[in-house]
């Protein structure tokens, strides 16, 4: 039996997803968490095979499903990872890569796909979306930094320069700078097209 822990912040998505699995007569759904965090303490009891992490979930210390990713294949190795997503981005697929997922689902793919990408991680295989892996050796990997992808999520949400300094303990200079080089990267006119194109290709 392959024990299974399965993330989703959004708990409709999550239970047909673990309802789908349990028709899965070597599959068994061990453990629901709703964030990150839940991911990491649900992890440590439950000793699951696989964990299915959700690309995009809240969390006070994990803040999303790939940081999740890197922090429970660190402390668990012997866990194979899943990563799921909405959106088929480039730039999550590199990251889910190096965040330790042996695997990276799109969650519109049909249910026997995600069962079987279950089972092969389990048995020590990389399971890729074809089409996204395509489209990703295309895009190439993310021409940010860091500190630019730093200085872009603290911005996302219209935050003033001022306020980005703040949050990252930064001056306003060198936020400025992270600023500019991130929108010369990104090919974008503003700050705001610049988070909005990382975003899409999944830099941020």
């Amino acid at each position: 039996m392959i024990r299974v822990l399965l993330a989703d912040d959004q708990a409709m998505v999550r239970g047909a997803i673990a309802a789908m699995l349990g028709l899965e007569r070597d599959i068994e759904v061990v453990a629901q968490a709703g964030d990150g965090d839940a991911v990491l303490r649900l992890a440590a009891e439950t000793r699951p095979d696989v964990a299915l992490l959700d690309v995009q979930m809240p969390g006070s210390t994990m803040p999303d499903g790939l940081a999740a990713a890197a922090e429970l294949h660190r402390t668990l190795p012997a866990c194979r990872i899943v990563v799921l997503t909405t959106f088929g981005r480039p730039g999550y697929l590199s990251r889910a890569m190096r965040a330790g997922a042996s695997g990276f689902v799109v969650k519109d793919s049909p249910p026997e796909q995600l069962a079987d990408a279950v089972r092969r991680v389990h048995q020590g295989l990389r399971v890729v979306d074809p089409a996204l892996a395509a489209e990703s050796l295309s895009s190439g990997a993310s021409p940010l930094t860091a500190r630019e992808r730093d200085v872009l999520v603290a911005a996302a949400d219209g935050a003033t320069v001022s306020d980005v300094a703040r949050e990252l303990h930064l001056s306003a200079g060198t936020v400025r700078n992270h600023l500019s080089a991130a929108i010369g990267k990104t090919d974008a006119r503003t700050r705001a097209e610049a988070v909005r194109i990382a975003d899409a290709r999944g830099w941020l």
